[in-house]
């Protein structure tokens, strides 16, 4: 009698995970249309202004005061310790980890390494743009302020861009930039949206940055998002290098593996006949052979090395009634 078996959620995710698919068909790569140009031009634009308006010590720069005396969090503490764990999404660290081991798994599953790949290019272009940027002006953060009302720019501080909120907008937008659908992009930009403005508003609320250290970390962050494109014929050579070096290895490794089958021809041996070798000794008829000697398993030694069999004298204690073998005892009376 044939019985059918209910699947279960899980036996059908395992299937679905056995399965070999090939990569996407909706995935092209982006392009630098003319929509991604002016968004690139008008966020540019706004990073020199953003920058500008704090060199000149400009309103901005008196709401970052203002904000950084209202002292967010005195003004609700009560959702100190659920920020703490928020901005961990702004590290680099973490997001990193969590975003790789994703995108890993998409490249491993759809034979590609362009996930991987165009990962690697936005963080490589975050840390050299935004690091040389919070280098390059200084600024110095709201709890190392030195004179009120000032831009505090060229002391030797790395608060400016904020390094979190342009990290949110990268790691998290990449999912997006990244997605295989355009409804699936779309869901994914605003989560990215959402995730990153948290992410800066939290560093504001800790009181770590100013609230134009965010703004500037947004634009940053969106700057390199919007400059993917260029750099995806760069990702599709290296691409193309990385499966042509694997493919040289293998034929490399099938040429130098070793044969299952015969080599050659084989070779007859001949019992050798013109050796004059002398004769053996004969053994004595009258000397019968020993049966095979039964050893135990684990290390024998040599006779010479063993204890003796019979030790010298007995360890027993002497009695009175006790005689020696082999000696008749005497009668009682």
């Amino acid at each position: 009698m044939r019985t059918d078996r209910n699947h279960t959620r899980l036996d059908r995710v395992f299937a679905r995970l056995d399965r070999e698919p090939e990569r996407p068909a909706l995935a092209g790569m982006p392009r630098m249309s003319r929509h991604r140009m002016v968004l690139f031009g008008a966020t540019l634009a706004f990073y020199v202004a953003i920058v500008w308006a704090v060199l000149i010590t400009s309103w901005l720069v008196r709401l970052d005061w203002q904000v950084m005396f209202f002292r967010p969090y005195q003004q609700w503490p009560e959702l100190h310790a659920f920020v703490d764990y928020y901005v961990v999404l702004g590290q680099r660290g973490p997001t990193a980890v969590m975003v790789a081991a994703w995108l890993g798994w998409r490249s491993w599953r759809q034979h590609t390494l362009r996930p991987l790949l165009a990962l690697g290019v936005s963080l490589l272009l975050l840390n050299v743009t935004v690091g040389a940027a919070k280098y390059g002006m200084g600024r110095l953060g709201p709890h190392y302020a030195t004179e009120i009302g000032s831009n505090e720019m060229w002391l030797g501080g790395d608060i400016f861009p904020s390094g979190h909120t342009a990290n949110a907008v990268v790691t998290w937008g990449i999912l997006a930039y990244l997605a295989s659908t355009p409804r699936a992009r779309r869901w994914l930009s605003a989560l990215s949206a959402v995730t990153s403005l948290g992410v800066g508003l939290s560093t504001v609320y800790i009181g770590t940055h100013w609230l134009s250290d965010v703004v500037l970390g947004w634009a940053a962050g969106l700057l390199i998002l919007l400059a993917l494109p260029w750099f995806e014929p760069m990702i599709a050579r290296t691409e193309d290098r990385v499966f042509d070096l694997r493919d040289r290895l293998r034929a490399r490794r099938g040429r130098t593996a070793p044969a299952a089958g015969p080599v050659g021809r084989p070779v007859m041996l001949k019992p050798l006949t013109d050796r004059a070798d002398p004769a053996p000794e004969p053994v004595s008829p009258g000397r019968p052979a020993r049966p095979p000697v039964y050893l135990a398993p684990g290390p024998h030694t040599t006779r010479a090395e063993r204890s003796p069999v019979t030790p010298a004298g007995s360890r027993r204690p002497p009695h009175p009634e006790r005689h020696p073998r082999g000696t008749t005892p005497a009668t009682r009376p």
